[in-house]
């Protein structure tokens, strides 16, 4: 199975320019906690991700006010990608890798075209399968904050 079958085709995304606040409504609007930056509105290639835990830590965590920031202050860069034909074992490799709950994924141009997250691995793989890639990416969470 690739992940074209599973992933979310289109998702919401931003730029570097978008305010904090507009972010944090897509990510409401769209009940997810991640949207891929790309370099500008005109082009989908992704150059980051923002989450709803980089708006908590990198603001809210230093006393800064989220209210006057835009995502390029907060986002975290160089994104890990894939291609819609990749398969779903080598995208669980890819974040397990990268310790990384979700993946983008772009189209042969190299433009944003879905997001593959750990919650659609686990709606769609094989249990063992899915459990090994929560534990993997769990266990490098849990030593990042010890």
């Amino acid at each position: 199975m690739n992940i074209e079958e599973i992933m979310t085709k289109n998702p919401a995304k931003c730029t570097v320019e978008t305010s904090l606040h507009d972010v944090a409504q897509m990510m409401a609007d769209n009940d997810c906690g991640c949207i891929p930056v790309v370099e500008t509105d005109d082009s989908s290639q992704p150059i980051g991700t923002i989450t709803d835990r980089d708006i908590v830590l990198r603001t809210v965590a230093h006393n800064k006010n989220p209210l006057t920031m835009i995502v390029g202050e907060v986002m975290t860069d160089a994104p890990i990608t894939a291609t819609a034909d990749t398969t779903i074992e080598d995208a669980c490799t890819t974040m397990e890798k990268n310790h990384i709950r979700r993946l983008l994924v772009v189209d042969d141009n190299g433009d944003l075209c879905g997001i593959l997250a750990q919650a659609d691995v686990a709606l769609s793989a094989p249990e063992a399968e899915t459990a090994h890639l929560v534990k993997e990416v769990s266990a490098s969470a849990l030593k990042a904050t010890a």
